[in-house]
């Protein structure tokens, strides 16, 4: 079983992605953080169950996707690290 750790980055991603959506809507903004945060529980068990990341050619870096999210992880020995959760609109930078 893998450890889910979340970045820091990753972390300011759901908090602005919360606060954005909630000036339309509060509520409908704390559902989709919470969708997006436990999306990423079935990597507990299966952590290759994401596609690799199609801009990145590394086995290890994978995504998940939600939506219009894309949550980005990269596995490290027994741990998934989630780097970013990120919009599928946007242009996708990663650094390595």
């Amino acid at each position: 079983m893998a450890e889910i750790i979340w970045t820091s980055n990753a972390l300011t991603d759901l908090s602005e992605i919360g606060e954005y959506v909630a000036t339309d809507s509060p509520k409908y903004a704390e559902l989709l953080v919470a969708k997006l945060y436990h999306k990423v529980e079935i990597l507990v068990t299966h952590e290759n169950i994401g596609r690799k990341v199609p801009e990145v050619d590394k086995e290890n870096l994978r995504e998940l996707i939600e939506g219009n999210y894309r949550i980005i992880y990269e596995i490290v020995n027994n741990s998934v690290f989630i780097l970013t959760v990120h919009h599928s609109s946007r242009v996708l930078l990663i650094k390595s």
